[in-house]
């Protein structure tokens, strides 16, 4: 009877806070929202239930590690991200790239091939027919040894079922769909990986045993992904979503932003990281934590979702914002988007109880003229004037030197995003 009065107690907050605010799509279901409040836990435990590490520390040993292997190759930047989450357990369970089996688990079936819920395929690809079952590869990244990877699987990928099955279509349109008809070689292999040495990178990446020593404990960290500068809007949600029903009061947010590729057209990483320092020193909240992923996005929409909320379980976070059409992408020719806007929400919130993270869906926030940020049900329902600015409007204002309008945008963002304009054309 006591669990049902606080299951009931729970509903009726959540259903106020819903009422209130306007801020979830109507057709959210409350009932899953409140049995993933009672899910939550005050730490989070790595996926699969040990954070891997498979970093060598002994210079000894890594010398012979080196020695050992029958050749080396160059990673691109894509493999290296994937390499780097494998060796300090951004990826964990996994130890090294999927073999055929595991490979044909996550693309069918969205789990590993233990059962244990994964949301893409994580391989190395190659047309290399040197690389054999039992070949060990010294894996360099602009000629320093990054790892080494010991071959225990080679098979030819059915690249058109995965990318139906995980991206949704075929359409070389779709950036993931490109990148592994286009890009991937046509073998890919599975097989340990031994670390040896982290990547240098223009910004830092904290391993995630590093990051989970720094959050604090006994509190929900809810985490938030971008690929994109921050503007007013995106700061609105995640520090808004600090006072989400689901959440502890004294709850904290974790902004990590993936600083690996993502389309062709997005800025470059090293750009934005420069935009997220300056905003990190310019707001200066202590609920607010910064740190950056050596990810690569795919434009997966809801499988994404699910690989982004393991990725962050394994970094600590207890909790993960998800936005309307996260991880989404557009048709270069029609415009259509891939995924439905709320897709990638839906979908996580469906699979929350097998992953063991709570999806907090953001706000749908609009800037109005007479109360500035508010949800876009408020404003619909007062009648409030809401001011717009494209993405493709900002980009023309930027490069034009006009004013961008502080409601949109930070002005030192702006400040550094302008003077790497003017740096690319110089």
């Amino acid at each position: 009877m006591t669990l049902f009065i606080l299951i009931l107690i729970a509903c009726v907050i959540i259903t106020q806070a819903f009422n209130r605010a306007g801020c979830l799509r109507q057709s959210y279901n409350l009932a899953t929202r409140s049995n993933n409040r009672l899910l939550m836990a005050s730490d989070a435990i790595p996926h699969g239930g040990k954070l891997i590490n498979t970093m060598l520390s002994n210079d000894n040993d890594k010398i012979l590690a080196m020695t050992s292997c029958d050749f080396e190759v160059e990673l691109d930047e894509r493999q290296l991200c994937d390499v780097e989450l494998l060796m300090q357990g951004g990826f964990s369970p996994l130890n090294g790239y999927m073999d055929e089996d595991n490979y044909k688990s996550v693309v069918n079936d969205l789990k590993l091939s233990n059962g244990l819920i994964f949301g893409l395929p994580v391989v190395y690809d190659t047309n290399d027919d040197r690389v054999k079952i039992g070949s060990k590869l010294l894996l360099k990244y602009k000629n320093v040894p990054i790892a080494t990877l010991d071959i225990t699987s080679k098979y030819v990928p059915n690249k058109a079922l995965e990318a139906k099955k995980c991206y949704g279509t075929t359409s070389i349109e779709h950036p993931a769909v490109s990148m592994i008809t286009t890009e991937r070689g046509k073998y890919y292999c599975g097989g340990k990986i031994t670390g040896l040495n982290i990547p240098i990178r223009e910004f830092p990446c904290k391993s995630p045993e590093q990051l989970r020593a720094e959050l604090p404990s006994g509190k929900d960290i809810v985490a938030f992904q971008c690929r994109n500068p921050i503007h007013r809007a995106h700061y609105e949600l995640f520090t808004r979503a600090l006072s989400d029903p689901l959440l502890r009061k004294d709850a904290v947010v974790l902004v990590h932003p993936t600083c690996g590729p993502t389309q062709p057209d997005d800025i470059p990483g090293i750009v934005r990281y420069k935009t997220y320092e300056v905003l990190k020193q310019q707001t200066n909240d202590p609920r607010v934590i910064w740190a950056y992923l050596p990810y690569s996005m795919h434009m997966a929409g809801p499988r994404e979702a699910i690989q982004h909320m393991i990725i962050r379980k394994n970094y600590g976070c207890t909790h993960f914002i998800i936005g309307r059409d996260m991880a989404g992408c557009k048709s270069s020719l029609s415009g259509d988007d891939f995924y439905g806007a709320y897709d990638a929400q839906e979908f996580a919130i469906s699979k929350s109880k097998e992953l063991g993270v709570t999806p907090v869906p953001s706000l749908n926030l609009v800037y109005t003229q007479e109360e500035e940020y508010v949800t876009a049900e408020y404003a619909k329902e007062k009648g409030l004037t809401i001011k717009n600015l494209s993405g493709t409007k900002f980009r023309q204002m930027l490069r034009a030197g006009d004013d961008i309008p502080t409601w949109f945008a930070f002005e030192s963002v702006v400040k550094v995003l302008r003077e790497e304009a003017q740096s690319a054309v110089a």
